[in-house]
């Protein structure tokens, strides 16, 4: 099993849950298998942290943090994954099995400050193509085609056991990060890699001014496919901060 330490790393993620008693039993989940970490993004019923379904878990969710952003939540973390079926979904981003999970985490646990976020989208329709475009990885939670959509706990509780139980003594990864990229960048410092590229694409007439939320989600994407380390994602900030100053230079000349 992984050690205390290295489950204060992952954080659980929620995304506009609806159900207070999903949050509480999300919380009686992580307590269940050790994790202490629970962020709530822009919950829709305001008393959620007096879920009477946190049995046992009543200090972790009187804890857990609240964000008004999925950004804001993951902000400090190398590794994001969503979680959901494939059902309905054309996903952009890499595909983890459930089963595959606890290796891609016990990969990323082995770099001292890697942080972890597992995310879980709202009980009606899961995680939007939006929240997805900060995750490096979907991880697909096999169901019946017949009833594809699993209750919030439930799906907290599968994903947690398979990271809890089976991290640790991955052996084989299809996933393992090559050298240069074993160190992520954080999600945060990608957002300002993201917004500064933006700025150079406007600056630059790249695209018309209507296109920016797409070409803001394409670059999210993008960025995190390549798993550019902290090294590289400065590199990357100081030339797009150098062209933005040429380009500034030109316009007011």
């Amino acid at each position: 099993m992984l050690t205390q330490a290295q489950r204060d790393r992952i954080s659980i993620v929620l995304v506009s849950p609806r159900n207070p008693l999903n949050i509480g039993a999300v919380a009686r989940a992580m307590a269940n298998f050790g994790f202490v970490d629970l962020a709530v993004v822009s919950a829709y019923e305001p008393h959620w942290r007096e879920a009477r379904s946190a049995v046992g878990a009543p200090e972790l969710l009187a804890k857990a943090r609240e964000t008004s952003t999925l950004a804001e939540a993951v902000r400090d973390c190398t590794l994001v994954l969503g979680t959901g079926t494939l059902t309905h979904r054309k996903p952009e981003q890499p595909v983890v099995c459930l089963d595959e999970i606890a290796q891609l985490v016990t990969r990323e646990l082995d770099q001292p400050s890697s942080r972890i976020s597992i995310i879980f989208g709202p009980e009606k329709h899961g995680l939007t193509r939006e929240d997805l475009s900060w995750c490096h990885h979907l991880v697909e939670i096999p169901t019946d085609a017949g009833q594809p959509s699993m209750n919030l706990g439930q799906a907290a509780a599968v994903c947690l056991y398979e990271i809890a139980i089976r991290s640790g003594d991955a052996t084989e990864n299809p996933y393992t990060p090559s050298p240069a990229a074993a160190s992520r960048a954080t999600s945060g410092n990608l957002d300002v890699l993201t917004g500064l590229i933006q700025q150079v694409m406007l600056a630059s007439n790249y695209s018309p001014g209507n296109m920016r939320a797409a070409n803001e989600h394409d670059l999210r994407l993008m960025l995190r496919r390549l798993n550019l380390n902290p090294a590289d994602q400065r590199r990357a900030l100081g030339l797009f901060r150098r062209i933005l100053r040429q380009l500034e230079d030109r316009r007011n000349s």
